[in-house]
């Protein structure tokens, strides 16, 4: 059931870090604050196919 997400930096739009998720359990979207490391500062992160 879990499937490996990537996640998208909002500002430069680099494809930095990768998840597995629950998608029974989680149907929406995830957004997370992380580290973009080309931006080299804190970034909102989205779920992307």
């Amino acid at each position: 059931m879990r499937e490996i997400i990537t996640f998208q930096c909002g500002e430069c739009k680099n494809r930095n870090y990768s998840r597995t998720k629950n998608k029974k359990t989680t149907t929406e979207r995830l957004e997370f604050k992380k580290f973009c490391p080309s931006c080299r500062k804190h970034q909102p992160h989205k779920e992307i196919k």
